[in-house]
């Protein structure tokens, strides 16, 4: 009888423990479970930005969960695709597309080759393209027609190519500004996006070789509604004042100073007050009077003329602002041409040929109007030969063009845009904010995957650490009890079956 107590006590104690211990580890692997979330392979995109001066192919990546319906995008590569603007290759378009194929070759090496099928691509032509459509739109036809051609031939999802319009340009742009900038959306300490309460948004102007855009959110309402845009990003609304001036942009603008100086001097030597002092080249006038943008030409188109620079800044000046038609203004809210601008408001940055321009001259580090201005002016009356000895290195068409550049971009702005000496800080001269390139192409992708379904992440099940190794544990000493339990009850009523039997 003592045996059978004593035994029975033992085996009880360990199938106790056995049982106790597995409940232990079933609340364990329950308590001490963890959702994590799988993110499936992130999205990539290509943007060939075909500007009127060159293309550049900027490559895009974000993750397949999105958002408030955007995804979150960053730029990871990008390619300068060798030779001048599509537009150039009016008279052999085959070579069109023949110029993207080694950039494609360069940029789908940094997207893994699952993901290239889904890559999205789209070639956004701008101003250049727009006056060669205006010229001829059967040459405009076949340059997107060689360029499609190629591009098919790469394994990923070709959306077209095609041009976008002035309004486009400028508020994708604003777009990119805002996003990069952190106005939209902002990774917070919590370690989640958030958007960012009570921040303004910073407005965007862009200098390209054709058209130059101005936009920027209104303090107040906008009259016009043809230059107003509207934009759902990260679940919230904006609305902005865009516009583009198509002849405006550097290239153009420059060509036109030339014609305007043609049609005041006639024929023979021509004095340009924006060129250096002992600046001298014959000019075809073929190659000036080739623009849609100036609407009459000369009988003789053939003939040359002989440009000499004088380097006076005061008529320079003068010079640029009768390209301008600032009499067609009757009330404060317009810029120049008769064009419905609002006042300007809040922070702006500058980009492309603004921030080369004044880069080059060291001006994009916050210097005041009258500093920017004494510079512009000062480089402005400079000699030829001296400019050539000081700036070797420099392109010499560049060297010759930065005055006038220079004093077309303080006239844009001031008698134009209606900047001030005060507002004039609130322009910041960039080629990026953040790490990101600034321009429209990342503010296109950012409106493309609006329009892409979201991925949900795939749910697991993860335990901690230590939790874990405490689990493992009960769950070993609950077996091990159990086998220890099982032999020493047999044991045990073997034994005292036969001590029964002897008595």
């Amino acid at each position: 009888m003592q045996c059978r107590n004593r035994k029975g006590l033992a085996v009880g104690c360990l199938i106790c423990i056995s049982i106790v211990s597995g409940i232990i580890a079933l609340i364990l692997s329950v308590v001490g479970t963890r959702d994590i979330y799988q993110p499936h392979p992130n999205k990539y995109g290509l943007v060939f930005d075909a500007g009127s001066s060159h293309t550049s192919l900027y490559v895009y990546q974000w993750p397949a969960h999105k958002e408030n319906d955007t995804g979150v995008v960053s730029q990871i590569g990008v390619c300068e695709v060798q030779g001048s603007g599509l537009s150039s290759y009016a008279d052999d378009p085959a070579k069109a597309g023949e110029v993207l194929k080694p950039c494609m070759d360069e940029v789908l090496k940094m997207i893994p080759s699952n993901q290239h099928r889904e890559t999205r691509t789209l070639v956004g032509a701008t101003a250049g393209m727009r006056l060669l459509n205006l010229q001829n739109e059967t040459k405009t036809q076949q340059i997107f027609d060689e360029v499609s051609k190629t591009l098919r031939q790469y394994p990923v999802n070709f959306l077209g190519a095609r041009i976008l319009d002035g309004r486009e340009e400028g508020s994708l742009a604003w777009v990119t500004v805002n996003y990069l900038l952190g106005t939209f959306i902002r990774y917070s300490f919590t370690k989640r996006w958030i958007h960012p309460r009570h921040t303004e948004t910073y407005g965007a102007m862009d200098l390209g070789g054709a058209s130059t855009q101005m936009t920027f959110q209104p303090l107040g309402n906008i009259e016009d509604k043809s230059t107003e845009m509207i934009f759902r990003l990260y679940g919230y609304n904006y609305t902005i004042y865009t516009h583009s001036y198509l002849c405006y942009g550097q290239d153009q603008a420059l060509k036109r100073l030339l014609v305007h100086l043609f049609k005041k001097h006639g024929s023979g030597n021509v004095q340009h007050p924006c060129y250096p002092k002992g600046y001298t080249a014959n000019v075809s006038l073929s190659t000036v009077y080739n623009s849609p943008c100036i609407t009459t030409a000369p009988e003789n188109i053939e003939a040359t003329v002989t440009v000499e620079g004088t380097g006076d800044s005061y008529k320079c000046q003068r010079l640029v602002r009768e390209i301008f038609n600032f009499s067609a203004c009757t009330n404060p809210s317009c810029s120049f041409n008769g064009v419905y601008q609002p006042p300007v408001y809040g922070q702006f940055y500058a980009f492309s040929a603004f921030y080369y321009t004044f880069n080059f001259l060291n001006l994009t580090c916050g210097q005041s109007f009258s500093e920017v201005n004494s510079t512009v002016w000062q480089y402005c009356s400079r000699e030829w030969t001296e400019l050539s000895t000081s700036f070797p290195s420099e392109n010499r068409r560049r060297l010759l063009e930065y005055c006038s550049s220079a004093m077309y971009i303080l006239t844009l702005l001031l008698d134009g845009y209606k900047f001030d000496n005060e507002s004039w800080n609130n322009i910041h001269f960039a080629k990026q904010a953040g790490n990101a390139d600034v321009g429209w192409t990342l503010g296109y992708m950012l409106n493309l995957t609006n329009m892409i379904p979201s991925e949900e992440s795939s749910l697991l099940l993860a335990h901690e650490y230590n939790i874990w190794v405490a689990a493992i544990f009960f769950i070993v000493l609950s077996v091990l009890a159990g086998m220890v339990a099982a032999p020493l009850h047999c044991y045990c009523r073997n034994a005292c079956a036969e001590q029964a039997w002897w008595t």
